[in-house]
Formats: C-alpha cells, structure tokens, sequence
C-alpha cells in the first residue's frame, strides 16, 4: 500500500510541476505559504535526510518546481511516514493526528526469498536436515508436422535432436546456482532428461528428474534442465520452423524436504 501510493503521488507531483511550469504560474503550494495557509514541508516532514523520501531539496538547498509540488500535495492528502510500531501512517497537514492502515502480518506462506525490511535474500539453510530430495520438472515444445518428422526420423541437418537436448538440459541442472541469483550451489547425485513424442500434436514432452542429499530442494534444477532442453530442441529445428513454441513449464513432483511431497493433480 505504502509503495503504490508513493508511486501515484509522485506522478500527480510531476504532472503539476510540469503544468505549473509550463503555464508560467508561480507555484500554487508557494502562494499558500506566503499567504500562511499551512505549515511548510519542513515542520510536516518526517523524512528530512538526503536521499530520504520526502527530502524536498531541504538538505541541500536546492528546490525544483516538483518540490513545490509536494508540498501543495502533502497539504492536501497528508504525508506518509513509516512509525516504529511498523505502520503507515498518513499525517494530513491541517490534523497531526495519524490514520493509521494496518500492514497483513508476515505468516507461513511469507517468500522466503525477501527479508523483514522487504529486500531480496539468501536463505540460510544451516538449521534444516539434510534428506534425500528429488524433484521432476516437465515442458512442452511444439514443433509442427515438419520440425517434428525431422525429429522423429532423426534426419534434422543439425544431428541427433534429442541427444543434444539431454545433453544440454543436465549440463543446465549442474549451473543452475549461476543462473538463478538466490539459489544454492548443490553437489546432484543424479540428473535425468527424457523425452516423449507426441504424434497426433507434433510435440516433444521433456521430462527432467534431479536428486540430491542435502538442506535445500532441487526443483529448480528440475525446471532449469527442462527449460534449457525444450529450448535446445528449439535452437536445433529453427531452420524447420519458426512456429515452434516451448510452453508448459512446471513443477511435476517432489520428495523431501521440510514442506513433504508434493504431486502435480493431472
């Protein structure tokens, strides 16, 4: 809530600078204070460091027409401000009295991935126990009748599709932690791809298993395998068709772990 209305308030800001600047008006916020019709944004400031929300150029000295225009605004809606019991508050500049808008309670289903303070994180995994974790991925790539005839008579000018696909997507399984920022470098007991030919839609269905012992899952080394092998059959038949469409990118199943098993409902 805080975050959508910092960013709405600073297009309203921007668009009445522009206006009043355009239009050659002295700054209505400006008028306002000569005439005393409120406080200026310094005593109504909560934030009055540089690089703070809110700062109005106060630091610094330096004040554009778009400060002009937060002032105006903070008069008329109020001024947010974060207070310690982890609230926002809107200060309206003629009641100091705060309306306070309850932030949802962080609860079990909270990104692991993103801190109290709402930033992105590496998960600690120390205090969990290490299991046996196993997770299937699985994609979709629809060739076209002429793309997947190549493919399934083995006759694709660039060598054996399916070969280099698997190849690919357990090479992929193995680097996941370079590709996806916040994951762990795990030691894969095993990585699998396979593939099925589907005739009657001239598609490929790659199916991709990782396993691992250790503190963290594996899924991500499922789907990173799947995606790169359905994206490796795609390099490998471009020349056939440019309609080819990889999709379907998904978690099938996995064991181990902390939140249990968990099986795709087909």
């Amino acid at each position: 809530l805080y975050d959508a209305m910092s960013r709405a308030r600073d297009l309203v800001r921007l668009v009445t600078a522009v206006m009043a600047r355009r239009g050659g008006h002295e700054s209505v916020s400006g008028g306002a204070r000569a005439n005393g019709g409120f406080r200026s944004s310094a005593s109504r400031n909560y934030f009055h460091d540089f690089g703070q929300p809110f700062h109005r150029g106060h630091s610094t000295g330096s004040r554009t027409p778009v400060d002009d225009a937060n002032d105006e605004l903070d008069a008329v809606f109020g001024v947010m401000s974060r207070d310690e019991s982890n609230e926002v508050s809107l200060v309206g500049a003629m009641n100091d009295t705060p309306a306070r808008v309850h932030k949802t309670d962080v609860n079990a289903n909270a990104l692991s991935h993103v801190d109290a303070s709402g930033s992105a994180t590496m998960v600690d995994v120390g205090n969990k126990q290490s299991t046996v974790r196993v997770a299937t991925a699985s994609a979709t790539v629809r060739l076209g009748k002429v793309a997947f005839g190549l493919v399934a008579d083995n006759t694709n000018v660039k060598g054996d599709v399916l070969t280099v696909a698997k190849i690919a997507g357990i090479n992929a399984a193995k680097q996941t932690h370079s590709l996806i920022p916040l994951c762990h470098q795990l030691m894969l007991r095993k990585v699998a791809v396979d593939f099925t030919l589907d005739p009657e839609t001239s598609s490929v269905h790659v199916f991709a298993t990782a396993k691992t012992d250790g503190k963290t899952g594996v899924e991500m080394e499922a789907l990173v395998a799947a995606s790169v092998a359905g994206l490796t059959i795609y390099d490998m038949c471009k020349a056939a068709s440019k309609n080819i469409v990889v999709s379907d990118i998904r978690l099938e199943s996995k064991t181990g772990g902390k939140s249990g098993d968990y099986t795709r409902d087909r």
